[in-house]
């Protein structure tokens, strides 16, 4: 196959609009049929009273209309033969979790919509053609559009991007200004298609899956994130109504301890130093504590110290002093707070874990090859500066020869670095692991 084809997969982008196109409109008619023939007391209905002073806006039919080609369109933007699977398995995904719920938990629109003449009205109606006052929670729509919405935008140059955001809210919005669905199915179609999104990456390059020599440690902070997330979903279930919300903590948490448990800092999804949409979304809870603690923990930490010459350590927020020319991320959890100007490469690492061979010999050479790039200071970072960043300093001084033995680099750093937190235990694992590397 060429380079173009390879590229540019447009035949396999027709096989799958050919599979997708059908298939959406029998599963979602099939949903829509079983809602319509059920007793009217089957098939409730969740809105509140002030959405019927929601404007009836005809003119938004037209934005509604348009994701059917934006779609279809979607599958040829696609450069690869992965993008294009990955895309379009969340675009099924996403269609039959909905129309799962649909027939799950069948839900019907509660206001009925007056007989609306002209263009417009002629779209209405053959909208009506197929698509009932039923399929509501999660908004198909919704979910779809969210899942063309980052497709779109990783393709839309920069400076058409305002018009992508613009219409595609306009989209967002006409859901409802076109009397097609309540409020609740907005954010529960969000939801979904994040969490598809989540689950379905776009490939991501040199994250495998958890291995480390610290076991118990991983096992023992899967433990505690998995009882919180369990926590979270009890709290939910037990309150009910707005407590419904601690589900969104709840998977939050629950992905970390996977993480923990086996899928390593893949679950973080960060790619050339930004988390995906998807899983800064899904994650946020978990993210707006971290950030929380760390800042607390930052307030009486040093900031960056000289570890060797032209090489510093230190916490995150020292990645946004200009002094630095070079930056080494090592934090998987954040995205990316270096200067523009700096050079920058990110290893993402799990927090409080030793890294495994493979990640640690990426993050020493890493570390190496910008130190020898880069004329100027460069900055090792993790979180605070005194787990991730530290064990990978300590094997960086050891395989460099600037150190004959740990033991020398342990010391080393304890005359420069006025805080790490390793344990005795870590410091024997982080041995064998030096042993494995190979001398720079």
């Amino acid at each position: 196959m060429s380079l173009a084809s390879e590229q540019h997969p447009w035949r396999l982008a027709c096989l799958w609009l050919l599979a997708l196109g059908p298939g959406f409109f029998l599963l979602y008619g099939a949903a829509n049929g079983y809602a319509a023939s059920l007793p009217a007391d089957r098939v409730g209905n969740v809105a509140m009273a002030w959405e019927r002073h929601i404007p009836l806006w005809t003119w938004a039919i037209v934005p509604y209309w348009s994701i059917d080609l934006l779609y279809g369109v979607s599958l040829f933007v696609c450069r690869s033969r992965a993008e294009l699977n990955v895309h379009a398995r969340r675009l099924l995904l996403v269609t039959v979790l909905s129309c799962l719920c649909f027939v799950l938990f069948p839900l019907r629109f509660g206001f009925e919509r007056p007989q609306l003449e002209g263009v417009f009205g002629q779209l209405f109606n053959l909208l009506m053609g197929f698509d009932k006052p039923f399929n509501q929670a999660p908004s198909l729509h919704i979910g779809l559009l969210t899942v063309l919405w980052l497709r779109y935008w990783q393709h839309v140059p920069e400076r058409w991007r305002w018009l992508l955001h613009g219409w595609f809210a306009l989209i967002g919005v006409s859901v409802l200004t076109t009397w097609q669905h309540h409020l609740l199915d907005v954010p529960t179609g969000f939801a979904l298609a994040v969490l598809v999104c989540y689950v379905l990456p776009m490939p991501l390059a040199g994250q495998a899956a958890l291995s480390t020599q610290d076991r118990a440690r991983s096992r023992a902070l899967a433990g505690r994130y998995g009882l919180a997330a369990i926590a979270c979903f009890a709290g939910a279930w037990v309150w009910g109504g707005w407590g419904w919300l601690l589900c969104w903590p709840g998977l939050s948490l629950a992905a970390l301890a996977l993480g923990y448990l086996r899928l390593g800092a893949a679950v973080m999804q960060k790619h050339q130093g930004r988390r995906r949409f998807a899983a800064r979304a899904l994650l946020l809870p978990y993210s707006l504590a971290a950030a929380w603690c760390h800042r607390y923990f930052l307030r009486r930490l040093p900031g960056a110290e000289e570890i060797a010459p032209g090489v510093w350590l230190g916490p995150i927020p020292a990645a946004e002093e200009r002094r630095f020319a070079a930056v080494l991320d090592l934090a998987a959890e954040y995205d990316r707070r270096a200067h523009a100007q700096a050079a920058y490469q990110s290893v993402p690492l799990l927090d409080l874990l030793l890294p495994c061979p493979d990640d640690l010999n990426r993050a020493v050479r890493a570390l190496e090859n910008l130190r020898a790039a880069t004329p100027g200071p460069l900055l090792v970072h993790c979180a605070l500066g005194l787990t991730r960043s530290a064990a990978v300093a300590l094997a960086w001084l050891v395989v460099s020869g600037r150190a004959a033995s740990l033991e020398e680099a342990r010391a080393l750093l304890r005359q420069r670095r006025q805080r790490v937190e390793l344990s005795e235990s870590q410091y024997a694992q982080l041995a064998e692991l030096c042993a494995q590397l190979e001398p720079l």
